[in-house]
């Protein structure tokens, strides 16, 4: 049995929530979302509770994939919810002497060191914004914001020796020693 599944997922303030079969419909202030779960498990909302409450028949519990989409469902729901009422966001560092990123339009260019600026295209539903070596990544839905940032990460993960690279903001990079010359 799922603990946290059987917990109710509370409709923030100024969010509606609307369930069409698997499909469940999330709108705020941010933005509106929207997601369908496998048929395993079965949503209903509670208008006095004003929540959603996710659960998956007994006989289907044998399986272990399905008491993990349990738990997986309510929390997919929970971050609709909090994405669409507040929103997620992330910050990225580029640290290296002389580079730095640019917005142009819908795409984020980025000077890494290389011969050539690298270009990012920002999706649809995330927004950049850009101060000299700081990026900003904002948006109503955690997977399309976290996955963003991945992207321009991987474009220079930070190097052990000189701390060079894209890193998130308040990621610790272990330092490395270098080689020593001489004795």
């Amino acid at each position: 049995m799922s603990r946290l599944g059987k917990k109710p997922v509370t409709a923030p303030k100024g969010v509606k929530v609307s369930i069409n079969g698997q499909t469940v419909e999330v709108e705020g202030p941010k933005g509106k979302l929207s997601r369908t779960f496998p048929d395993v498990v079965r949503l209903s909302w509670s208008e006095d509770e004003k929540a959603v409450n996710v659960a998956v028949d007994e006989k289907d519990l044998s399986v272990p994939a399905n008491r993990a989409m349990w738990g997986t469902a309510r929390a997919l729901i929970a971050n609709m919810m909090e994405g669409a009422s507040a929103g997620f966001s992330k910050t990225l560092e580029i640290v290296g002497v002389g580079w730095g990123a640019q917005l142009q339009g819908q795409k984020l260019v980025l000077k890494l060191g290389y011969a050539n600026p690298v270009e990012v295209d920002v999706p649809q539903g995330v927004n950049v914004s850009v101060e000299k070596q700081i990026v900003k990544v904002e948006g109503s839905d955690k997977h399309a914001v976290g996955q963003f940032c991945a992207v321009v990460r991987s474009k220079r993960k930070p190097e052990p020796y000189n701390g060079k690279g894209i890193k998130y903001s308040g990621e610790v990079i272990k330092k490395k020693q270098g080689k020593q010359f001489g004795s």
